[in-house]
């Protein structure tokens, strides 16, 4: 069955930086869409950015746009975000998702959109 794996998290001090991958497996993932989620405690999950199956579509949350970037690699069945200028705000659990359908590139954004969840991944941003 589908399955994804989050990696990468940790703590890090204000203005630093962390890389989470996301790994793959059990299902088409170079025809599939992405995308990564966050939940801060006591919030709703929120999207923070999107990429199509080919990479040609990506798309960021206002928040994180300029610091944050989102990118796959097809022949490795895994997907990252780059997170540069952490700020304590940017602390939550992070999810990547897979779209539920492949027919159609696109950069989905809604929680509802998505078929399959990872574990998450802590990442918190403190002095």
């Amino acid at each position: 069955q589908s399955q994804l794996v989050e990696s990468g998290g940790g703590l890090v001090q204000p203005g630093g930086s962390l890389r989470l991958s996301c790994a793959a497996s059990g299902f088409a993932f170079g025809s599939t869409n992405l995308g990564w989620f966050r939940q801060a405690p006591g919030k709703e999950r929120e999207w923070v950015a999107c990429i199509s199956s080919n990479s040609g579509i990506v798309a960021y949350e206002d928040s994180v746009k300029g610091r944050f970037t989102i990118s796959r690699d097809n022949a490795k069945d895994t997907m990252f975000l780059q997170m540069n200028s952490l700020r304590p705000e940017d602390t939550a659990v992070y999810y990547c998702a897979a779209d539920f359908q492949t027919l159609m590139r696109r950069c989905p954004r809604r929680t509802a959109d998505f078929r399959s969840w990872g574990q998450g991944a802590q990442v918190t941003v403190s002095p």
